[in-house]
């Protein structure tokens, strides 16, 4: 196999149209008949922030692994609708069976973190033939997107107003660093996961075998431990002194990670 560079540059985007004509912004790296990962972000992030600039994609090429990466609606290069209803959980996870299908893949591994963890999830409960095993960083989030007070945000985007409430202040500054992002977009995504359970459901787990893994400054850690104690095939990975926005660059959430998915 030839050598992987240093640093991963990201191609241009191909896109997949969806069920309500979304388009989403799609990336491949690798070879075609490798066995494939779908890469899935979080909140107010991007495959270039999540995966590209973290590592993540170099080191799944050296694995041997074909990596298959996705801007979530509302995100990155993908189209971002300022309809709350255009981001219910049903819909994200049909966003993800289309770009397989659209792929040609029947069954890929998956890697997702914060809110591509908790699509993940539900992906693997409600689509299990298209998920052989998961990685999940940085689940359960849904709580802090519910209680991010959408009255502010919407008081700062339309009248710059400051933002009061710290966990709102969280959200927009993280929104805020990723150059590109529509904040209008991001606040209708934080108002579609009130309309359905945000928070993964442990009555009804995955049953492929998955790994749950979280920094141990994140404020939901000992929740993701005890998530993955309630699934069948579930594991948990420590990220030593990473919180919930550095924790996808860490070098041992990628050696846990790619170990898991090699298996």
């Amino acid at each position: 196999m030839d050598a992987v560079p240093a640093l991963t540059e990201i191609p241009v985007p191909q896109y997949v149209m969806v069920g309500d004509t979304t388009r989403l912004a799609t990336y491949t790296w690798g070879d075609p008949e490798a066995e494939p990962v779908l890469c899935v972000h979080g909140f107010g992030s991007s495959t270039r922030d999540n995966w590209v600039n973290t590592g993540w994609v170099r080191d799944l090429l050296r694995a041997g692994f074909r990596v298959i990466a996705v801007d979530q609606r509302g995100h990155g290069a993908s189209e971002k609708p300022h309809d709350p209803a255009a981001y219910l959980m049903a819909t994200l996870v049909a966003d993800l069976v289309a770009v397989l299908d659209t792929y040609l893949v029947d069954q890929a591994r998956y890697l997702g973190y914060s809110l591509g963890g908790r699509v993940g999830w539900q992906l693997a409960v409600d689509a299990p033939e298209h998920v052989e095993r998961a990685v999940l960083g940085g689940i359960p989030d849904g709580t802090p997107l519910a209680r991010l007070k959408v009255d502010q945000a919407r008081a700062f985007l339309d009248r710059g107003e400051p933002v009061q409430d710290a966990v709102t202040q969280k959200y927009v500054s993280l929104a805020e660093r990723v150059p590109g992002n529509d904040l209008r977009a991001l606040v209708a995504i934080a108002e579609g996961m009130r309309l359905g359970e945000s928070d993964p459901d442990p009555a009804s787990p995955p049953q492929q075998p998955v790994l749950i893994a979280t920094g141990t400054d994140d404020p939901i850690f000992e929740q993701s431990r005890g998530l993955a104690a309630l699934t069948p095939h579930g594991e948990f990975a420590e990220i030593p002194k990473r919180h919930h926005v550095n924790a996808p660059g860490a070098r041992a959430f990628r050696e846990a990670g790619i170990a898991f998915l090699t298996r």
